[in-house]
């Protein structure tokens, strides 16, 4: 058995757990929209199509804030074409994902399905293959009440109201070559200058996200995002952060460490940015928007591409991983690696969030179920409030081939002063033995172990399936103990839990 011990005290803060953390992304691919949030047939659909059982799914994940509509879709997407009378909406090619794009669902319907679920809108406008001009259309239409032609046109449309969207994207992934529109740094970086520069001219208050890399193993990750933000920074809010992860050839023990990667992407973003504002003399801090994660095999949707220049589907089943215990320990622990930089990363966006990678599944037709990955991401939005805490952390380690040596324990603990509540996410990575961990509340005070929940399974490879959508669920781990100000938890190999003390 492998021992840690985590010391925990409510005055040393990395920084406020911010809301929008806990985000996810809808984009047009697949059946991320049509059969998924919308299916009109459906007997569960409301008048305006929306499936009922989803939403009250969205609702459980907890969910605050959606970025859409893309996405690589986003830089082919012409955001007019999904405004007006449905039977007047061109159907498009979606070069993006080689798919038939109806444009039955658009931004006001979007934004009328966030309400429904509770979600702030996060959008993105198309800087791949428009500009300037296209992005202050869509912000006019969006958010001015009335009085112009685009807001008077929403209006026309059935959206008395403006929807008020605060945080804009400017464009997706530029730096990636298989984008619509993808050029050089330099190139993106002004364009994205002036964009930015555009639509605060129509409202200084937006949050605006500038885009970093797709991931920190492409080619110019680092020098991307010095060239972007040194043209940018005093532009806006946010940089972007995008990664996904898989196991590599049978890696499990590289693949359980994956937020080793994501703690050293976010730590080499924020040190660039820092670096731009040492050189610009700012006293302004560059915030990341972590606004794509999540475990993806994206090996396997290389192998199921549609590529036929006669074969354009509408709403294919596309990236529809199904989720294991081991995809939702590593789902959980890149959680873990999100609180632990809540100082930097004050938005996260969970890509994505119905069918495609993501952890609420539909049949058409038939039922919706949670994915594996469901649980960490529901639990840790309901139970991280208040301030991210510094731990210590003290743990055997493991070899791994792609991370060096890494604990085999991880943790992270938030702590709210206001309800006195504190909350525990730990992981064990080891594939075959138990690790027993002691937690040291004393300077928590006098409080108690209200729930503990455990995520695991004899099976680490066991999922949630339309035959068996309760196969794998979070249970009540009974071996925590508290006494004399330590909180002793046994985690099971392959395991995520959450602890709350109050």
């Amino acid at each position: 058995m492998n021992r840690a011990h985590l010391t925990i005290d409510p005055y040393f803060t990395v920084g406020t757990v911010n809301r929008r953390l806990f985000g996810s992304f809808v984009e047009h691919l697949g059946r991320g929209v049509y059969d998924g949030i919308y299916e009109p047939g459906h007997p569960a659909a409301d008048e305006n199509g929306y499936r009922e059982d989803v939403i009250a799914l969205v609702r459980e994940l907890g969910v605050t804030a959606i970025r859409y509509p893309g996405g690589n879709f986003v830089s082919g997407y012409r955001w007019e074409d999904g405004i007006g009378p449905r039977e007047q909406r061109p159907r498009r090619l979606d070069l993006a994902w080689h798919s038939i794009e109806t444009n039955e669902v658009g931004l006001d319907e979007f934004a009328a399905w966030l309400r429904k679920v509770g979600s702030e809108l996060m959008y993105a406008v198309n800087l791949g293959t428009r500009g300037i001009h296209e992005a202050l259309d869509v912000l006019e239409y969006a958010n001015v009440p009335s009085g112009t032609r685009l807001s008077d046109l929403r209006i026309a449309n059935g959206t008395p109201a403006p929807h008020d969207i605060r945080m804009w994207c400017l464009g997706n992934e530029m730096d990636g070559p298989w984008q619509l529109g993808h050029g050089a740094a330099e190139e993106y970086a002004s364009l994205a200058a002036k964009t930015a520069r555009a639509m605060r001219q129509v409202d200084p208050g937006l949050e605006l996200v500038v885009c970093g890399s797709s991931s920190a193993q492409m080619s110019t990750f680092g020098s991307w995002e010095r060239t972007v933000l040194e043209a940018t920074y005093d532009e806006v809010d946010y940089i972007s952060c995008h990664a996904y992860y898989e196991p590599k050839d049978g890696d499990h023990a590289s693949f359980l460490a994956s937020a080793v990667n994501m703690d050293r992407f976010i730590e080499s973003v924020a040190a660039t940015a820092d670096h731009v504002k040492a050189e610009r003399r700012s006293p302004k801090t560059m915030y990341i928007s972590f606004d794509e994660w999540n475990v993806w095999y994206q090996s396997r949707y290389r192998a199921e591409r549609h590529t036929g220049i006669g074969d354009w589907p509408i709403a294919p089943r596309l990236l529809e991983n199904t989720y294991s215990v081991m995809d939702a320990v590593v789902f959980g622990n890149l959680l873990i690696s999100l609180l632990r930089h809540a100082d930097r990363v004050t938005s996260a966006s969970l890509a994505q969030l119905v069918n495609v990678i993501a952890p609420i599944m539909t049949e058409p037709g038939g039922p919706a179920w949670r994915q594996t990955t469901f649980f960490p991401f529901a639990l840790t939005s309901r139970l991280a409030r208040g301030e991210a805490l510094e731990v210590k952390l003290d743990s055997p380690t493991y070899a791994s081939g792609l991370h060096g040596d890494v604990t085999v324990v991880d943790a992270v603990a938030t702590h709210d002063a206001g309800s006195g509540a504190t909350a525990v996410f730990l992981v064990n990575r080891d594939e075959e033995a138990e690790a027993e961990i002691e937690i040291d509340v004393r300077m928590l005070g006098e409080v108690r172990v209200r729930d503990v929940w455990t995520l695991s399974d004899k099976d680490p490879h066991a999922v949630n399936t339309l035959e068996q959508p309760d196969r794998v669920r979070p249970a009540a781990n009974p071996t925590a103990a508290l006494a004399d100000g330590t909180v002793t938890v046994s985690l099971p190999p392959v395991s995520w839990t959450a602890l709350t003390l109050g």
